[in-house]
């Protein structure tokens, strides 16, 4: 089976990257398709942290983004990466600009109908955006779902792929040395979920991710008894709280979700 990373980047919910990747996806057998979601992108600010993670999983980007020096710069990164990049509706607004003998619109995300649903969606994003890796632990009861993990459980793009699902949620490492903040156990709104891996692949990706920033490859970061431990000490806090438990060793991004999903439907009777 193949293993392709595919990120996608939009200035607005990533609704239209969705339903064209899995469109896409489907016509080819066998491959296993890890996809990182990145909507909302509208600053350089932004893609400097989204290109950092595509450093880290390379793979194709498919992109929406109609701010001119915007793309520039995506393309520009990208090929200093050698990875490919597709802008989903360039082909299709080309014809129509064509027919029509006029210039597309370029304003961000027009295809939508700015309804309620919308509103709450990119609302969820912002939220989600701005309440990432513990911060903003104030604000957690008005959230939807709150994630917790150690380092490398795939919290961020699993809250960003809930986001884009229009559930606001957060996430916090579970670090042993540095507890988290009291009000996480006495939350009553959200639905807090634990998501835990594999020892050995926990220790891949964190050492990939060091090679990835050029950073020593062995340290305690790394290091299997300390990370052993991590893993125990989380697993310990959920199931002395409660917390359903997700383990995402062999779970997509999109999979894992789903089932944070099913949780959340399960607890409301939806």
């Amino acid at each position: 089976m193949g293993r392709l990373h595919l990120h996608l980047i939009s200035d607005s919910t990533g609704e239209t990257l969705e339903n064209i990747a899995k469109a896409a996806i489907a016509q080819f057998d066998d491959v296993e398709v890890v996809r990182h979601f990145w909507p909302m992108v509208r600053s350089e600010s932004h893609l400097d942290r989204i290109m950092a993670e595509v450093q880290a999983s390379p793979g194709m980007i498919l992109f929406t983004l109609v701010n001119g020096e915007l793309r520039v710069s995506l393309e520009r990164r990208a090929s200093a990466l050698n990875l490919p990049t597709v802008a989903a509706l360039d082909a299709v607004t080309d014809a129509l600009s064509r027919m029509l003998g006029q210039e597309a619109k370029a304003r961000p995300g027009r295809q939508h109908v700015l309804d309620a649903a919308y509103f709450a969606r990119v609302e969820a994003i912002q939220f989600t955006v701005a309440h990432d890796d513990g911060i903003g632990w104030e604000n957690w009861e008005q959230a939807d779902i709150v994630l917790a993990g150690v380092s490398r459980t795939s919290k961020t793009p699993t809250s960003i792929y809930l986001a884009n699902r229009g559930f606001k949620t957060a996430n916090i490492p579970i670090v042993p040395e540095s507890p988290p903040p009291g009000a996480l156990f006495t939350l009553k709104r959200p639905m807090i979920v634990g998501l835990t891996t594999g020892l050995d692949r926990l220790v891949q990706v964190r050492r990939n991710r060091l090679l990835s920033l050029n950073q020593a490859p062995e340290t305690a970061y790394v290091d299997d008894e300390r990370v052993k431990a991590e893993l125990a000490y989380a697993r310990r806090m959920f199931a002395d709280n409660g917390w359903p438990v997700i383990d995402v060793t062999r779970r997509s991004i999109e999979e894992t979700a789903a089932a944070v999903i099913k949780l959340v439907e399960d607890r409301t009777g939806a």
